[in-house]
């Protein structure tokens, strides 16, 4: 049975950071690229950054580049979000997900955890 725990939210004044992590079993986690997508209240989900198998290679949205970091530990099957800098705008509830091969479905996601900035 996969599963995909996050942790490491809370609540932040604006320009503070956190560090998410989530933890992965049941799966063999190097065949997965990672990504971590949040959602705030009354909006859609939405990509926020995604890390290939190796780690060697990383994509962000455009809101969060140069203040966001994605990273994986392939040896404690686990993905990390370091947040820099945070803004009010990023409070959501924050969800990792696994991706076989990197294909582009996501076929696994954790229950998310919260993410609160105040201004």
């Amino acid at each position: 049975q996969v599963q995909l725990v996050e942790s490491g939210g809370g609540l932040v004044q604006a320009g503070g950071s956190l560090r998410l992590s989530c933890a992965a079993s049941g799966l063999t986690f190097s065949n997965y690229a990672m990504g971590w997508f949040r959602q705030a209240p009354g909006k859609e989900r939405e990509f926020v950054a995604a890390i290939s198998w190796s780690g060697g290679n990383t994509e962000y949205v455009d809101s969060v580049k140069g203040r966001f970091t994605i990273s994986r530990d392939n040896f404690k099957n686990t993905v990390y979000l370091q947040m820099n800098s945070l803004k009010p705008e990023d409070t959501a509830v924050y969800y990792c997900a696994a991706d076989f091969h990197g294909g582009g479905r996501y076929e696994h996601w954790g229950q998310g955890t919260q993410v609160t900035v105040s201004s």
